[in-house]
This record gives C-alpha cells, sequence and structure tokens, in this order.
C-alpha cells in the first residue's frame, strides 16, 4: 500500500471526495484504487472562517511501482511504513523468579502486559485498590472532603491517568511505533477504534475504567498475577563483584518477594517510596518541574476563538489549546494538561494538602474548559539534593490547603482579581467545577512570588492569542504541583538504575514520561529490557533473531 500526506479537504465532505481526492493526488483514475484506509485525520483551524481536515491515507493501487518510479517523485506519496509491534524475546520454559511490577498505571500496565505476551508471567504490585473501589475513594474525597491516602487519584489500578482527560498522543521519539502498540491494545481492551486515527486522540476517564479492567483480564490470561493493597517498603540488595544486585522487594506487611528483576513504575506521587529509594541508596537526582494554578473558561469561549463559525462542528468536538509564554523574570509560563469540556479535580494524596488536576470524559460535554497555567521550576529554587522538590512540593500544597479553609476546599480566585493583586470575596459568572468546592481568597501566598509575577504577565500575553483569556470572571484554583517528579531515578542505557543491578525505573515517577502515552510506552520499554536480561543467546537464536538485531532502549 501506499501512504498519501497532508491531504486537505473541507470540514464538510462526503465521503466520495477523499477517494477522488487520494486519485487526484496520486494521479490515477478513481478505478486503480482498491482498498482506502484514514491512517490520520487531524484538523488545521488556522483559518477560522475556512477550517479543513488533514489526512494520511493509505491507499491499495493495481500498480503502486509505477507511482513510485515516477522522474519527480511526491514526497507526499511513499511507501506504508510497516508499524507493527514485533516481541523481542520470548521466556525460557523455567524461570527462578518472576520478574515483579510495582505500580499499575500506564507504566506498570504496558510493562505487565509486554512481559506476560512473552510469557514471563510477571507480578504486578500496587499499594491502591481495583480500578472500581479506588473509583468510590476518590469520589468521597470530591463529594464529602475525605481523603483516603492509599486509594485516590494518585494511587490504585489505572493510575493518575485514570482521573484526567484521557489524552494518549504525545512528543515522544517512538522510532518503533510503541505507541501504536498502546493504543492497538487499548482499542483491543475496548477503546474507541477511532484512537487509531484522529490527531488528539482521548477516551475519558470513564472508558479508560474499563479499558484498565479488561487489560488486567488479559494479563491475568497469560499468567500474571497483581497483588492489591500492596505497598513495596524496602528493597533487598546484595552487594556482588558486579555491583549493588537487587534480589527482591520487602512489602508493607514485612513479607519478601524474591525477585532479580523488577520494573518500578510507581507514579510521581510516590513520596514515601522515594524517600525508601534515597534510603537504600538508589540513585536519584532532582529534576526541573513546574507548579502554578488551574484555569477555567466557558468552553464555548475556546471554541469560538479556536474554530469561529465552524465551533461545535461533530467531527471538531471540543476545542483545546497550546499556550506559551517567556516572562520578563526568566519563567517559562505554559499551558499543561488542558481539558475541553472538562472539570477541575481534587488530586491529593497526602492528608491536609490540596492539590489541582484536570479531567474530562469522552464526550468532553462539560460547560468549562480548564487548563493548568504553570511555571517551570529548577533544582536552584529547592536546593537541599534529591527529595528537596517533594518539599518544595509540599509546602505550597499545605498552604493551598490553609488557604482553603482546611477542608480540601481550594483556593480560587477571579482572574480580574488575581491580576489586580486583590483577593477575592466572590467569584461571576464562570462557576468553578472544582469538588468539594472552593473558597474565594488571594493566590498569591500560595505560590512563590516569581511564579506570581510569571503567571500574571503570561494571561494578558495569552489574551492575545485567545481573545477572553483574561476576562475578569474567569476562574483560578489552586495549586497545581504535580506537573511530573520532581526527580529523576536514573538509569543506564540498558534500562537498569544507575546504581543497582535488576531495577527497571519507568514512567512518569521515575522522570522519563509525562502523560499516559509516554508513560505507557516508557513501560513498553522497560519490559523488553527486562527480557533481553532475562533470556539466553539460545532464546534469542530460537526466535529467528540474533541478540545483535534486537532493538536496543
Amino acid at each position: 500500500m501506499l501512504r498519501i500526506t497532508e491531504l486537505k479537504l473541507p470540514l464538510d465532505h462526503n465521503e466520495a471526495a477523499l477517494r477522488s481526492a487520494a486519485a487526484a493526488r496520486l494521479e490515477v483514475g478513481e478505478a486503480e484504487i482498491g482498498a482506502l484506509h484514514v491512517a490520520r485525520r487531524g484538523y488545521d483551524a488556522r483559518r477560522r472562517s475556512a477550517v479543513s481536515l488533514v489526512y494520511s491515507l493509505d491507499v491499495a493501487l493495481r500498480d503502486e511501482s509505477t507511482v513510485l518510479a515516477r522522474p519527480k517523485p511526491d514526497p507526499r506519496i511513499t511507501p506504508t511504513p510497516d508499524i507493527a509491534y514485533h516481541q523481542v524475546a520470548h521466556a525460557p520454559a523455567t524461570l527462578e523468579h518472576r520478574p515483579i511490577v510495582v505500580g499499575a498505571g500506564p507504566c506498570g500496565l504496558l510493562a505487565a502486559l509486554t512481559l506476560a505476551q512473552m510469557g514471563f508471567r510477571p507480578i504486578i504490585l500496587d499499594r491502591g485498590k481495583v480500578v472500581r473501589e479506588r473509583t468510590k475513594d476518590t469520589w468521597a474525597l470530591w463529594r464529602r472532603g475525605i481523603l483516603a491516602p492509599e486509594s485516590n487519584v494518585q494511587f490504585g489500578e489505572g493510575g493518575a491517568g485514570t482521573f484526567s482527560d484521557g489524552k494518549l498522543w504525545s512528543g515522544i521519539k517512538d522510532p518503533l511505533h510503541l505507541g501504536r502498540k498502546v493504543l492497538e491494545e487499548f482499542v483491543a481492551a475496548g477503546a474507541p477504534p477511532e484512537i487509531l486515527y484522529v490527531s488528539k486522540p482521548h477516551i475519558g476517564t470513564f472508558r479508560l475504567v474499563t479499558v484498565v479492567e479488561a487489560l488486567r483480564v488479559q494479563i491475568e490470561a497469560l499468567g500474571g498475577e497483581y497483588r492489591f493493597g500492596t505497598r513495596v517498603d524496602g528493597l533487598d540488595i546484595a552487594e556482588t563483584p558486579q555491583g549493588r544486585q537487587l534480589r527482591g522487594v520487602i512489602l508493607a506487611d514485612g513479607s519478601h518477594i524474591s525477585a532479580d528483576h523488577v520494573v518500578l513504575a510507581i507514579g510521581h506521587s510516590a513520596r514515601d517510596t522515594f524517600a525508601m529509594l534515597d534510603q537504600a541508596g538508589v540513585f536519584l537526582e532532582p529534576k526541573p518541574f513546574s507548579i502554578g494554578l488551574r484555569i477555567e473558561h466557558p468552553q464555548s469561549l475556546i471554541d469560538t476563538c479556536r474554530f469561529g463559525p465552524s465551533a461545535g462542528h461533530p467531527l471538531l468536538g471540543a476545542a483545546d489549546y497550546k499556550l506559551v509564554h517567556h516572562a520578563s523574570n526568566g519563567r517559562s509560563v505554559y499551558s499543561f494538561c488542558m481539558c475541553p469540556g472538562g472539570t477541575v479535580v481534587a488530586a491529593t494524596s497526602e492528608p491536609k494538602h490540596v492539590v489541582t488536576n484536570g479531567m474530562s470524559q469522552y464526550s468532553r460535554a462539560e460547560r468549562n474548559a480548564n487548563a493548568g497555567i504553570v511555571v517551570s521550576i529548577t533544582p536552584a529554587d529547592y536546593p537541599g539534593g534529591a527529595l528537596a522538590g517533594i518539599a518544595f512540593q509540599r509546602e505550597w500544597e499545605q498552604r493551598a490547603f490553609t488557604a482553603g479553609g482546611g477542608t480540601y476546599a481550594a483556593p480560587a480566585q477571579r482572574v480580574e482579581d488575581f491580576l489586580a493583586g486583590r483577593p477575592s470575596t466572590a467569584l461571576g459568572g464562570v462557576i468553578p467545577s472544582y469538588k468539594p468546592g472552593v473558597t474565594p481568597t488571594d493566590l498569591a501566598s500560595c505560590l512563590p512570588d516569581y511564579a506570581v509575577a510569571a503567571i500574571r504577565e503570561a494571561i494578558p500575553a495569552f489574551d492575545r492569542q485567545i481573545r477572553g483569556f483574561a476576562m475578569g470572571d474567569a476562574v483560578l484554583t489552586g495549586v497545581e504541583t504535580r506537573t511530573s517528579a520532581p526527580l529523576r531515578i536514573t538509569r543506564a542505557a540498558n534500562g537498569e538504575s544507575r546504581n543497582t543491578l535488576g531495577l527497571y525505573p519507568a514512567g512518569e515517577g521515575a522522570g522519563y514520561a509525562g502523560g499516559i502515552l509516554s508513560a505507557a510506552v516508557d513501560g513498553i520499554r522497560a519490559a523488553e529490557a527486562v527480557a533481553r536480561s532475562i533470556v539466553t543467546d539460545e532464546t534469542y537464536l530460537g526466535s529467528g533473531r540474533s541478540r545483535q538485531q534486537m532493538p536496543q532502549p
């Protein structure tokens, strides 16, 4: 088949127009075209008066070689790439210790699935609960202000991504098309097939729940074993001539599981686990992250600004945005985790802290758009070692808890008041979506002065790109601190910890991903690294591929 890219058509074209446009690009008659498959569909909204759809198509022709052999080939016409996933190894017949995956978020889930598909029968340990029970605990915080420290937005089956917009796109480099494997596994588990071709796929929280459950069933059917309510509180590490070698994990109840290979997919909020790793001597280093506030506008305002008269078209859906401003104080301010037609949610995992995040359902039908407006933070802002960033996050989360009234209500402020430097005493026409509620106040006490100054400068700048962004009644809610892990569990080229053999840090908690798709892809890479370490040369050769041919991380 041939891949046609950058094929533009009007927003309301009919099905026949797609085949006609493909024939015109290929310079063949329509009768020459056999099968036609949409590989990707996006949109071009640079001209709001004439929003167009942009396609990549896979087309079967009677004579593909003639098209490719033309004297002046069109670079937008190429052979369809091979994006099928190929397993890197198969488990040996006997295995002394089964690999362990710590964490059942997107990273751990795909690591476990990939290991199970290769026959390694992984053991999956998660401190939280199965996703349905976890959902009940999460709603208890949102509705009644009751926090379950081990079962919440951050902890439990599905990870933090379960209570988000369910975005399934990423800017990572992915030459092996591992992201495609993630999407295909999700579709096989019940996600909408459109995520395979739309330019910005998402599935929303409720659908993610069913996908996570279906993937668990598949992993268990392949010999994987889940243990929920199981927190890893220690590592068994032996000093060997080759270096520090992992021998197993120690659980919160004091029990021990022997293992030579552990994928550490703990997520960005496992602060007690980070402390345990530091105490165990695992190499950690501080890294940049961002903190800020959530902002809410009417979704209709964003739709109109982005799509003009095409706002509300079913193929476009709720509009999103991506904004960046470089403030005069040297800080970068940018929109983070934008959730069209969504809600701002309580995302703390620790008592007496307030943390915000954004979430959407598949329909994206709520009245408000929300996004984090966050400011870059570097290790120079929190000197003191690898764990200092956690202390930095906690300080502002505790301040937000106090400013919100000490009940898990969040501090909030009208944009007009925030820009003017005065506290809000009431909110206006934009109704905040955060549950269990908000307290009008002055958000300047909830962030460092340099972050407040940078955001105050950025909002009017963003208004020049999206008219109405600085509307007086738009609502700011604080604080957004969990944009990423404040540290990195540094790993070597083979995927292992820099100083602990057998430990494979992965995903957001290790500092190597940011979002559902990139975390899931990193989970696959970690699983492959474990498989390479376990299998023998004979196992590689038995699969018909030499060790030297195996893709490297």
